[in-house]
């Protein structure tokens, strides 16, 4: 098993835990695990959905700024968490996989 797997699996035990909606990255983007607190919000259990690449987050969750309006892959929190080495924070409207609208609050601590 692979150092970057280990870390995945503490990561997801560590997140299993977690009161707050918590999902995990990978370097590009793509969604490896988000724990039961942000199935809620994303309307689907992980084990239902599985990974996703970023690409198609925008779109599978209908990913829309505070206006309403939607937003690109680049757009994404976590993307540009990610292009820009730097913390994000914004407000974003998920339509979950439950087709039910929600106000969050996100924060990308960067790489």
């Amino acid at each position: 098993m692979s150092q970057r797997e280990v870390g995945l699996i503490l990561m997801r035990q560590l997140a299993s835990g977690l009161a707050v909606p918590t999902i995990i990255f990978d370097e590009e983007g793509a969604t490896l695990f988000y724990n039961e607190p942000a199935e809620v919000l994303l309307g689907q259990r992980f084990d239902d959905v599985g990974e996703l690449p970023l690409a198609g987050t925008p779109r599978i969750f209908d990913l829309r700024d505070e206006k309403g309006d939607p937003i690109s892959p680049d757009q994404v929190p976590a993307s540009v968490a990610m292009r820009e080495r730097r913390p994000v924070h914004r407000m974003l409207w998920v339509r979950g996989l439950d087709g039910v609208n929600r106000l969050v609050e996100v924060t990308e601590p960067g790489p």
